[in-house]
């Protein structure tokens, strides 16, 4: 991209340089702050995120003042003050209100769509918060007082039109491939998954004999291959402990992994079912579809959980076997509840899935197969993101670039 024909030193680390005939001047000479108070019956409740700001889901967690809060109309720039925030910020497309954490300025003269990408520009959200105040980094707040007397660029009207006008057209192309990205992303999972299902159920020798088995998830199996009932060959672990004594265990869509020191704590941290090392865990609750593993830790999980130690046979098998869509699917069929969101499975009903019982060799084979497979996979998988991640990467150096001045966009 070309750069201006001429620029002019500011004296401010963040934009030390503009071009020569753009104002720099500090926030305040253009925009005041909003402090009016309302409460959230009267003016819907508004979320400021890094994807701008959004009405408020209602899984939302409510606060104790929903009578103090900010108004926001239509059109005024909202940013969340806090650092644990940071990005959490944008021009507002609603009318509603805000907690009092954030930062509320109504649209003033200039292109509105240019201020919007100028506060979400990486370069300027680092200067907001760089001008905090706090004890800790992760809980540094920057007050009105503080971003009013940050110094911004204002370039003049028909510029920062074309700005918004070459970073929308851009960003649509950006966007674009990174969908595409996604996409691939989505088969590629789809495909991984593909060859777990078929490979724990149907085996990997191409030529072998099947047998119907009568049952719904699997309907054939290799002819050598036994079927029986979960309970023959696992047993429920109900041991209860506590997480004083066994550190607390997440059972999430990636496996059995430690629970996170920010997750939500229960009541009942002195009534937790013991998990040892090489147990299978599965989240019994249907809204936690696909949350299952064999634990690499000792640990702990809530009652919800279902809780097998490891038996006879290829451990990477079972866990491939039980991770597997197929299963997953028939696992939750076998619950009950009211609703499809809230549906649980017991282990009294898990224990009578019927489910393959290959010979040991080739439940190491199998391991062994997918293992390979799925790498390969994986490495696309993987490729997609970096990809993905560049793009994102690129279109933000865009922006913060073009709102700044460093290059110069054409004007038609």
């Amino acid at each position: 991209m070309k750069r201006y024909d001429a620029y002019k030193s500011t004296g401010i680390p963040w934009i030390p340089e503009v071009p020569e005939h753009w104002e720099v001047d500090k926030i305040r000479k253009h925009f005041k702050q909003r402090v009016e108070m309302v409460s959230d019956k009267d003016y819907p409740p508004l979320s400021v995120t890094k994807d701008g700001i959004l009405p408020q889901l209602d899984t939302a967690v409510k606060t104790l003042y929903g009578d103090k809060r900010k108004l926001v109309l239509q059109g005024d720039y909202v940013v969340n003050s806090r650092s644990d925030r940071k990005g959490s910020c944008g021009i507002s497309p609603f009318d509603g209100s805000v907690s009092l954490i954030n930062i509320v300025m109504p649209s003033m003269d200039g292109e509105q769509g240019y201020y919007h990408l100028l506060f979400r520009s990486n370069d300027f959200i680092e200067e907001f918060y760089r001008n905090g105040r706090g004890i800790v980094a992760d809980l540094w707040t920057t007050r009105y007082q503080e971003m009013k007397n940050i110094e911004i660029p204002f370039p003049p009207l028909s510029e920062q039109r074309a700005i918004v006008a070459y970073v929308e057209r851009k960003g649509r192309q950006i966007d674009a491939y990174i969908a595409r990205q996604a996409e691939q992303i989505e088969r590629l999972k789809e495909l991984r998954q593909t060859i777990i299902s078929h490979a724990v159920t149907c085996g990997i020798h191409p030529y072998t004999r099947f047998r119907p088995t009568g049952i719904p998830w699997i309907p054939e199996v290799p002819e050598h291959w036994e079927v029986d009932k979960i309970r023959k060959h696992f047993k429920q672990r109900v041991e209860t402990v506590s997480d004083k004594d066994y550190p607390p265990l997440s059972v999430t869509k990636d496996g059995v992994l430690p629970q996170l020191d920010t997750a939500v704590k229960t009541l009942y941290g002195d009534k937790r079912k013991l998990v040892l090392q090489g147990d299978y865990v599965v989240n019994s609750r249907s809204d936690r579809k696909g949350s299952c593993g064999i634990s690499p830790f000792d640990g702990s999980v809530s009652l919800i959980n279902i809780v097998m130690p490891s038996m006879d046979g290829e451990q990477g098998y079972y866990h491939l076997l039980f991770r597997s869509n197929d299963f997953i699917e028939e696992f939750y069929r076998n619950g009950r509840g009211i609703v499809a969101d809230l549906w649980t499975t017991r282990y009294q009903e898990m224990k009578n899935i019927e489910i393959p019982f290959p010979p040991l060799s080739e439940q190491r084979a199998i391991v062994a197969y997918i293992e390979k497979k799925t790498a390969a996979v994986d490495r696309m998988i993987n490729a997609c993101r970096e990809q993905t991640e560049l793009m994102k990467a690129y279109k933000q150096r865009l922006i913060s670039d073009a709102v700044t001045g460093r290059i110069r966009v054409p004007e038609k």
